[in-house]
């Protein structure tokens, strides 16, 4: 992320306090990718100097991220499937797909959910395809909650603990880059076994 942002995400929390981590947390949970790796420990160090301080920062946090998911659910679960039909073609996308993801959101949704909502890229658009699916929307809510929190609480430790070099630090910029470098292979990795697999399925039937 750009310094200019970083220094717009800094100027925002330190001005707006706990209403800027809400506003920051539910947007990056309503599928708009502004990354919890920067605004959690950036809140960290700004408003938590005690234990219970951090505690409130990531329960505030995760209850934001509840909210932003609102929006992204919603139009996975009223328009989600019917557009997806429409246009899946284009991603290809089938129907059998969609019965797929119902499928398995009906058996691991919770899990799912809760895993999620620990990884980047992924916890920013998970409330989409669970509201395609139409998952119970209490237990998304819960385990939305449950999976960001602890999420929540170690970025936001982590910045009360390294205090202003929170951003400098090349420990914690390794570990977050090797991280968010294993999450981006693996999701590579399944986008390409997923258009590998489909795109033959499409040359057999073309072929039959």
């Amino acid at each position: 992320m750009s310094e200019k942002i970083i220094a717009l995400l800094i100027g925002a929390i330190a001005s707006g306090g706990y209403a800027s981590v809400i506003l920051l947390m539910a947007i990056q949970s309503a599928c708009i990718p502004i990354p919890s790796e920067v605004i959690m420990p950036l809140a960290g160090y700004a408003l938590a100097h005690t234990q219970l301080q951090l505690i409130i920062l990531a329960t505030v946090a995760s209850l934001a991220s509840n909210l932003g998911s609102i929006p992204a659910y919603w139009v996975g679960a009223k328009g989600g499937r019917p557009m997806v039909e429409r246009y899946g073609s284009m991603m290809l996308l089938s129907r059998r797909d969609l019965d797929l993801v119902d499928h398995f959101f009906s058996k691991y949704g919770s899990i799912t959910v809760l895993i999620g909502r620990m990884l980047p890229i992924v916890r920013t658009f998970i409330a989409f395809p669970a509201g395609v699916a139409k998952m119970n929307q209490l237990r998304f809510h819960l385990y939305t909650f449950i999976g960001s929190w602890p999420w929540c609480y170690a970025l936001a430790w982590v910045g009360m603990k390294l205090g202003a070099s929170w951003n400098t630090n090349p420990q914690f910029k390794a570990i977050f880059h090797r991280f968010h470098l294993a999450v981006e292979v693996v999701l590579v990795i399944g986008a390409v076994w997923f258009i590998t697999s489909h795109w033959k399925n499409r040359i057999r039937t073309e072929a039959a």
